[in-house]
């Protein structure tokens, strides 16, 4: 099975696509904002090099916080 993401421009066309794919019999999920982003995120881990090894003292160096 796949999987399409649509951007909806505007209320008129999310009922105009909603009403065709149930006409269709084609289930559909409405996806809010923090849903959408929560989905990249894990995209993003999905694709992470693991391989690699960062030192503590690196992070907190990045965030801008000394280390004790």
């Amino acid at each position: 099975m796949a999987t399409i993401v649509r951007d909806i421009k505007d209320k008129a066309e999310l009922k105009l696509l909603s009403e065709m794919l149930k006409k269709m019999r084609i289930p559909i999920k409405v996806l809010s904002a923090e849903e959408r982003e929560d989905l990249g995120l894990i995209k993003l881990m999905k694709e992470v090099d693991r391989t690699k090894k960062v030192s503590r003292s690196k992070v907190m160096e990045k965030l801008g916080r000394k280390q004790s």
